[in-house]
């Protein structure tokens, strides 16, 4: 197949309105929406003799209409499953992550990751596609403190629902509005960020400098992205990042992500041909509900493109993640990357879960992440 460069088709719309935390509508600014796409390559098909575009990124920007007034914009990347809709507003009508960054002054591009949703992306036989399940929602995000299935998930409190016996579950029609946004996935790592890293660096392109705020899946993005762009990244504001290093947990403890925190490779230095020149050691636990981390062995190798970019990751309380993100921490400050580590129980912010954008007070931690991004 031959590839050919892509264009980029620009829309410009405006909208005004949103719900606070008690569903009460608030007098906000107009927002100036836009959207395009970037990235994408004609793809040839010589059987059939026609084009067709693969890899292309959908990127909605939004603006507040009253001037921007922070320095640097946000690029919101969702997880997996999940389109940028993650950010807009919660299953139940509040306010989402966007909306509160655009009255602080925050100029935002919301994308779906190439594949994902708005993304289109050409079908194959050979490239697995997945799409998670109800119960499986339920039991990770939605419903934890029910199923258990991890010592912090009994203190989950904060997902939205009036109905104790039904909240975070099928039937519920908070659940069910939530679980209808869900979407297929590529079930390849190597694939999924072989492509957002190609668009993102592309966006970075586009727009300059920017910080990245990402959720699950696309905490490898952050890195993969940074790495390509690493003078166009600002700061990486990843929320439970894709981890532990090298392998899975908590569900698993099959080995993944290669490269430490990414599936594809990573600029280290001393340079590395392959990722199995990453010598590797456990290190112990010292609490119960902490998992074992799988860390470099010497020689330590810097990942020097991330060095200069400063990083915080955030964990909640009551998520899966809060037994192994320390891990993906100290990865990164063993390779020598500036992190500052906030678990939101230390803050007095309890109960959340893994899809803290959505739960009750999502409100109260986007305060905390953009006192982050100003102090920083």
């Amino acid at each position: 197949m031959m590839l050919r460069p892509a264009i980029i088709l620009v829309l410009t719309l405006s909208y005004v309105g949103a719900s606070d935390n008690e569903g009460c509508t608030r007098n906000v600014h107009p927002i100036d929406r836009k959207y395009f796409y970037i990235g994408g390559e004609y793809v040839f098909d010589m059987a059939t003799n026609r084009s067709l575009m693969s890899g292309q990124m959908y990127v909605e920007h939004l603006s507040p209409s009253y001037g921007i007034q922070q320095p640097y914009p946000l690029v919101l990347i969702h997880g997996k499953g999940m389109t940028g809709t993650n950010w807009l507003n919660t299953p139940d009508d509040r306010p989402g992550w966007a909306m509160y960054f655009l009255e602080q002054g925050y100029e935002i591009y919301i994308v779906d990751q190439p594949a994902r949703g708005r993304s289109t992306w050409l079908l194959n036989d050979m490239i697995e596609v997945n799409m998670f399940s109800a119960e499986m929602i339920e039991e990770r995000f939605t419903a934890c403190s029910f199923y258990k299935q991890w010592p912090q998930a009994s203190v989950h409190t904060q997902w939205p629902g009036d109905n104790n016996l039904t909240k975070g579950r099928m039937g519920d029609p908070i659940f069910d509005a939530f679980y209808a946004s869900t979407v297929q996935f590529i079930v390849n790592e190597t694939i999924t960020q072989t492509l957002i890293q190609k668009a993102g660096a592309a966006l970075l392109d586009k727009i300059g400098s920017a910080i990245l705020l990402t959720h699950s899946q696309s905490g490898s993005f952050g890195w993969v992205i940074a790495d390509a762009r690493p003078h166009l990244v600002k700061a990486i504001v990843a929320i439970e990042p894709k981890g532990p290093p090298f392998q899975e947990a908590v569900f698993s403890n099959k080995s993944a992500r290669s490269w430490g925190i990414a599936d594809i490779p990573l600029t280290y230095e001393p340079a590395i041909s392959s990722s199995i020149d990453l010598l590797t050691k456990e290190v112990l636990s010292t609490h119960d509900n902490l998992t074992s981390c799988i860390l470099q062995n010497e020689p330590i190798h810097t990942l020097i493109d991330l060095i200069d970019i400063p990083v915080l990751i955030e964990t909640s309380q009551a998520s899966y993640h809060a037994t192994y993100d320390h891990c993906t921490v100290e990865f990164l400050r063993q390779a020598g990357v500036h992190v500052d580590f906030i678990r939101l129980e230390e803050l007095g912010i309890y109960g959340n879960g893994h899809m803290q954008m959505m739960e009750k007070n999502n409100l109260q931690i986007a305060e905390v992440l953009h006192q982050w991004i100003r102090k920083t």
